[in-house]
């Protein structure tokens, strides 16, 4: 007998922010993806045909990116569900205790995920995040405190971090 997995349908809508447009993708169980289209990085994107714009099924989250990126939210608060490995999904978790305003290498990740010699593994999970700003991949950075790797493009991580140390 075979089993057969059911896929979700996939709803978007696209915004512009003060920095670069932003796609959000989701389904009823929450938010699954957030491509900010920077222009930069090495990470590509496009919306599939098969899904469906719903953009009032995006209203609080779009709301949210834009407290964000004005500086007025520091935490966001909405239903996520990323897809990934369960490596990627214990990474991401430690991402999202990160403070605003605060960095954390790839090494101390590692550590809190009781993998400490998987900091490399780490940056992998990060250049896989599938949700950019609300799982805060951008707030890691090498051992020796320097930008290293954003798959969004290393100006766009300066601009995040700069925005939350110029409010925090």
């Amino acid at each position: 007998m075979e089993i057969k997995r059911v896929s979700k349908m996939l709803y978007y809508t696209q915004f512009e922010t003060i920095f670069w447009p932003i796609v959000l993708v989701g389904n009823e169980d929450g938010l699954v993806a957030l491509h900010m289209l920077t222009k930069e990085g090495k990470r590509n994107f496009t919306i599939a045909e098969n899904w469906q714009r719903r953009d009032e099924m995006f209203a609080e989250a779009q709301e949210q990116v834009h407290e964000y990126l004005a500086g007025t939210r520091e935490v966001f608060q909405l239903v996520l569900a990323p897809q990934g490995t369960e490596f990627q999904k214990k990474v991401w978790n430690v991402l999202r205790q990160i403070e605003y305003g605060c960095t954390a290498t790839y090494g101390h990740i590692a550590e809190k995920i009781g993998n400490p010699k998987a900091s490399r593994a780490v940056g992998m999970a990060n250049s896989k995040n599938p949700l950019p700003l609300i799982i805060p991949c951008h707030r890691v950075v090498g051992a020796n405190g320097k930008l290293t790797g954003y798959a969004l493009g290393l100006e766009a991580k300066e601009r995040l971090l700069n925005l939350e140390k110029s409010i925090s």
